[in-house]
C-alpha cells in the first residue's frame, strides 16, 4: 500500500470518527473539521481544491457549521473571491 493510500484512509478514518461524535455532521462538515484540525486546509477553496469537489458546496456546508460556534469559527471572508477562511474554537483543556 503506498504511502499517499494509507493517508486517504486515515483521513477517512477521522472523518467517520468525527461523525461518529456528533452524528448531525455531513461527511463534508466532518472532513472541514479534520481538515482544518490536522492543518490539511483552513479555507474554503483549498478544502474544495484538494478534494475536487465544488466550492459551492463547501461554502454551504461551512455556513452550516459556522451557525455552531462551539464547532468552527470563520476568520475572514473575501468578497472577492468568496473564500472563507475558518478556524476551530479553542479547546476546553479542563
Amino acid at each position: 500500500m503506498s504511502e499517499e493510500a494509507s493517508d486517504v484512509d486515515r483521513l477517512l478514518a477521522l472523518v467517520a470518527a468525527a461523525q461518529g461524535r456528533d452524528t448531525r455532521l455531513t461527511s463534508i462538515q466532518a472532513g472541514l473539521l479534520v481538515a482544518a484540525d490536522l492543518g490539511i486546509a483552513r479555507d474554503s477553496r483549498a478544502f474544495a481544491r484538494i478534494l475536487g469537489i465544488a466550492h459551492s458546496v463547501v461554502l454551504r456546508e461551512l455556513n452550516v457549521l459556522a451557525e455552531r460556534e462551539d464547532v468552527l469559527q470563520i476568520v475572514k471572508r473575501d468578497p472577492r473571491t468568496m473564500r472563507v477562511h475558518y478556524t476551530l474554537p479553542p479547546r476546553d483543556e479542563t
